[in-house]
């Protein structure tokens, strides 16, 4: 579903004519512990094409989530075709693979928030809701990018991948009908000793904007004594999020990212500062495994995110930005202006007025990030590896479910550890007869899990067995 060759081109930033991106404007380079200047406000420090930053690396930088309404609704054609599907997938209780004009998505038994429908293209699509045809409701289709295709496309692709679809499925519409809702920006950084402390977060707090924040809009998670996320902000309108990447993708199973961060840091060194220690003690090792073995070794190193978040009131009231121009033409200055209002500081023992506090380096570094020409960015990463990451973790997720259900069976039939192959041969005797004696059965339940693991699995179709 996603278009490889996308026809459109970068447009020109002109709100950035006077600071070029990152590293080419004139600057000095980013305090060390003995100096006093102020750093309050946001600067170009060293950043991708800088080498000497210490204890800190940029490993990625890019759209994380864009989601987006568009004033039409479906054709009739389609609609009698969702709600055939849509019959079939409750009936059958789980999701159907659907596929109308060439575009194959898997389509949920239950609609929501309003919609009627709600298919998924997989990791390389988008989410898309629908609502039933009604003349009196005209925004009847909502979709969403995750921050996989995100990573991996970027912004322009997005928008190819939106129109292609949306012509395949015979639904018209034109640019000023489209609404942008949310964007995420995130920068990914591997600090060593970096700390998170809730308390260095400086706020705009001037009562005369609608949008002001303050401390009460700030939320603190973290574990075993140690700070792991702030989120700063309102969804709904501007939100500045830091917390440990590391941890997340361990707890939610998205080791893509490793990949992601090997290809940016290893295959493409323009894209991020160069961390001289990695490449040098793991010189030879062309993986991700390169990245996390440096990461066992160095345990006080771990990978910080701050994501830039703009919903749709800041999107819309505080910066007019609704269609896919305005967002190429404005969405950079949107982020530095976050950058300003939102910032995570240095505290300075001898100065108690918070907004003279420095910004700490870390933050530096983000806010740089932003002044490049966002609209471009993405990783460069192969998509066919990365799927062949999340096919081999479910592999070994069923595999390690499958083990642990056959030693428990074996326990219930009273083996012991030496009889275990045996009750491991019986088993598979057992599973064998059992599949002959309900081919029927067997081959939809194969042709359904086909069907589930479609967009991973190594071919594009699934298993279709009559």
């Amino acid at each position: 579903m996603y278009l490889n060759q996308s026809t459109y081109l970068a447009p020109t930033r002109p709100q950035n004519i006077s600071c070029p991106a990152s590293g080419t404007y004139a600057f000095k380079s980013h305090p060390t512990d003995t100096d006093n200047s102020v750093r309050g406000v946001i600067v170009a420090p060293p950043s991708g094409n800088t080498p000497d930053i210490p204890n800190m690396t940029i490993l990625h930088q890019g759209f994380d989530t864009l989601a987006l309404a568009i004033e039409a609704n479906i054709g009739p054609e389609l609609h009698a075709y969702l709600e055939i599907e849509k019959t079939r997938a409750d009936k059958e209780r789980r999701d159907v693979l659907i596929n109308y004009n060439g575009i194959e998505m898997l389509l949920k038994p239950h609609g929501g928030n309003g919609y009627s429908y709600i298919a998924s293209g997989g990791p390389d699509g988008a989410t898309w809701f629908f609502k039933k045809p009604n003349a009196k409701d005209k925004w009847g289709i909502r979709l969403s990018f995750g921050s996989f295709f995100m990573a991996l496309h970027g912004v322009h692709a997005a928008k190819a991948h939106c129109e292609h679809v949306m012509e395949c499925l015979g639904i018209r519409y034109a640019p000023h009908q489209v609404s942008i809702s949310r964007v995420d920006f995130c920068i990914d950084i591997l600090a060593k000793n970096f700390v998170l402390i809730p308390e260095n977060f400086v706020m705009h707090s001037s009562t005369g904007r609608r949008d002001h924040i303050t401390v009460d809009d700030m939320s603190v998670n973290g574990k075993s004594g140690r700070t792991t996320s702030v989120t700063v902000g309102q969804s709904r309108n501007r939100q500045v999020i830091i917390y440990d990447k590391t941890s997340e993708i361990a707890a939610k199973g998205k080791s893509h990212w490793w990949q992601i961060w090997h290809q940016n840091l290893y295959e493409n060194p323009s894209n991020c500062t160069k961390y001289d220690d990695i490449k040098r003690n793991f010189k030879f090792m062309k993986s991700s495994e390169m990245l996390r073995n440096y990461m066992k070794i160095h345990k006080n190193s771990r990978i910080w995110r701050t994501e830039f978040r703009a919903g749709k009131d800041l999107l819309k009231d505080r910066w007019g930005i609704r269609t896919w121009e305005q967002l190429f033409e404005k969405f950079g200055d949107l982020c530095r202006e976050i950058g300003n209002v939102i910032r995570y500081t240095e505290p300075q023992d001898n100065d108690p007025n918070r907004a003279r506090w420095p910004n700490h380096l870390l933050w530096e570094i983000a806010c740089a990030e932003i002044n490049r020409d966002l609209i471009d960015m993405r990783s460069g990463a192969d998509p066919n590896p990365l799927k062949e990451v999340h096919r081999e973790q479910h592999i070994s997720l069923i595999f390690r479910n499958i083990l642990g259900s056959s030693i428990a069976l074996a326990a219930l039939k009273d083996a012991n550890f030496e009889g275990l192959p045996k009750s491991f041969d019986d088993l598979a005797k057992e599973m064998k007869e059992t599949v002959g004696a309900n081919a029927e059965k067997t081959k939809k339940q194969l042709r359904e899990a086909g069907e589930r693991y479609s967009f991973i699995s190594k071919s594009s179709q699934p298993t279709n067995e009559n």
